[in-house]
């Protein structure tokens, strides 16, 4: 394998949490929900997939604990900002601040363990092709899994009448509530469904791209996730998009580090944050608004008794 092959698998593999984490807020976001706790969601599901995984020797066990981790954690939310009205930003910043701290105690035990990395899914001949041949057709399951949840995020959004129905919550959810839609019972879904998403990024995390468990190990990626869907005004297509430019972005600033420029090491880690902000700035810019944002973003919403 050739250094360029390296760099696009490990590119690859940078990419993947991002678009899980984003692929899973863009749908709550859709619904109107503002979850800013995606960060806490992705530790938690790190630190409960690591501990399941070593302690079952399994990484099925590993999968379902982070992803039911992210569900629990997103339903504490759900309770809050639609069973009692209380602020979305607010909620979900003490969502992040919770799943820090809890994650460091579920995952104390475990600083040290390693996990094997699991196997890839090999298509014969085809990954045999040069350079293209391992980055299409020898990836893991993981990876294979968050195309096809960004194309089924797609269809579900624009092709069915169940994402008409969240999209149509989201836009104007008094509105939709006048019509006899069940709001809360979407938002409540959608909400689960970003959790468990945002679980699964966090479980590739520990079980893929690391294999080991160390506090803070999601190093702002719940947040550049939160960006993205800003970045790809709310489409799924363009959050694919999105999350590969910013795992390029963390992927070189490791080469460039390794490289030794010149720069202090702490210049160079900023760099994907960096082009976060360069990048909402340049959207910002350029439309002066949020193109694409739900019309009820944020808002909460009180049923009539």
């Amino acid at each position: 394998m050739t250094m360029f092959e390296a760099i696009l698998l490990t590119i690859v593999t940078a990419s993947t949490p991002f678009l899980i984490a984003a692929i899973g807020e863009l749908v709550t976001e859709r619904s109107g929900v503002l979850n800013l706790g995606v960060e806490g969601m992705m530790i938690m599901g790190a630190a409960c997939s690591f501990a399941a995984a070593v302690t079952f020797d399994s990484t099925l066990a590993g999968v379902l604990a982070g992803m039911l981790a992210g569900t629990l954690m997103s339903g504490l939310f759900a309770i809050a900002v639609l069973g009692f009205a209380a602020n979305q930003v607010g909620s979900g910043l003490a969502l992040t601040i919770l799943g820090l701290g809890l994650s460091g105690l579920i995952g104390a035990p475990f600083v040290g363990a390693r996990r094997e990395p699991i196997g890839h899914i090999v298509i014969p001949v085809l990954s045999d092709i040069p350079v293209i041949g391992r980055l299409l057709f020898a990836q893991d399951i993981f990876v294979y899994g968050s195309i096809i949840l960004t194309v089924g995020v797609a269809y579900f959004l624009g092709r069915t009448r169940a994402g008409l129905k969240l999209r149509s919550v989201g836009e104007s959810h008094t509105s939709a509530h006048a019509l006899g839609l069940p709001v809360l019972k979407i938002r409540v879904l959608a909400i689960l469904f970003g959790g468990a998403c945002a679980g699964l990024a966090g479980t590739y995390l520990a079980l893929v791209y690391t294999r080991f468990w160390s506090p803070g190990m999601t190093s702002g990626r719940g947040w550049i996730a939160l960006a993205l869907v800003v970045f790809a005004a709310w489409r799924p297509g363009w959050v694919l998009v999105g999350a590969y430019i910013f795992g390029t972005a963390s992927v070189l600033q490791l080469h460039a580090q390794a490289a030794q420029f010149g720069l202090p090491s702490q210049a160079l880690s900023a760099i994907p944050y960096l082009a976060t902000i360069l990048a909402l700035l340049a959207l910002s810019i350029r439309h002066g608004r949020a193109i694409g944002a739900p019309g009820s973003l944020g808002v909460p919403f009180v049923p009539d008794r």
